[in-house]
């Protein structure tokens, strides 16, 4: 099968028998039992809505990461508090030109973790037991948002953070997360 042409004209033949799919990074695996056609053509979807180079990795391991890891940047850092800025570009958007409620959650649960480490142990495993999310208005595309994480209570077993989503000319919240960490001890078997 001509990968190229099939990109080029959005259609291809139906063979299937090349040894590896198109993807783009060495460390993705795609199950044998998925047409490459039907790979090549997410794929392509994915470049096509990217208006940046912030998506282009879209396979790697953590792709939440490429998505987040040029948007947002740590401000402070301290025991049960954590600041962010977080740039909104079309990537992270959704059809009104607003940020994405997905990226949104996202965010919120990561900087949340984050939070939430700075007053665990390292010998205790964190997951994500409940997140809740209130979207109280949009913030529109190249709008700098402040993201602030706080611990509102930690114990022996969990952990419960907040973190509010506010515009950073205005101040105005525009979304309100809060995350419940359940904690478990790492056996050392």
């Amino acid at each position: 099968m001509n990968w190229e042409k099939f990109r080029e004209t959005g259609s291809g033949s139906t063979d299937t028998t090349m040894p590896c799919p198109p993807v783009s990074s060495e460390a993705t695996s795609v199950s044998k039992e998925i047409d490459p056609n039907h790979v090549l053509m997410v794929a392509d979807f994915f470049k096509a809505i990217a208006p940046d180079s912030s998506v282009n990795d879209f396979t790697s391991f953590d792709s939440f990461s490429v998505l987040f890891q040029s948007n947002t940047r740590a401000l402070s850092i301290s025991r049960g508090r954590v600041s962010c800025s977080l740039v909104v570009t079309p990537a992270l958007s959704n059809f009104f030109n607003g940020l994405h409620g997905g990226a949104v959650a996202s965010i919120a649960e990561r900087v949340a973790m984050a939070c939430v480490k700075t007053v665990v142990s390292e010998d205790k495993h964190l997951f994500l037991g409940e997140l809740s999310m209130s979207y109280l208005s949009s913030a529109p595309i190249s709008s700098e948002l402040v993201v602030e994480a706080s611990v509102v209570r930690t114990g022996r077993n969990l952990s419960v953070v907040t973190v509010e989503f506010k515009i950073k000319e205005t101040m105005k919240v525009t979304y309100l997360s809060r995350a419940t960490f359940y904690h478990s001890l790492i056996s050392k078997l």
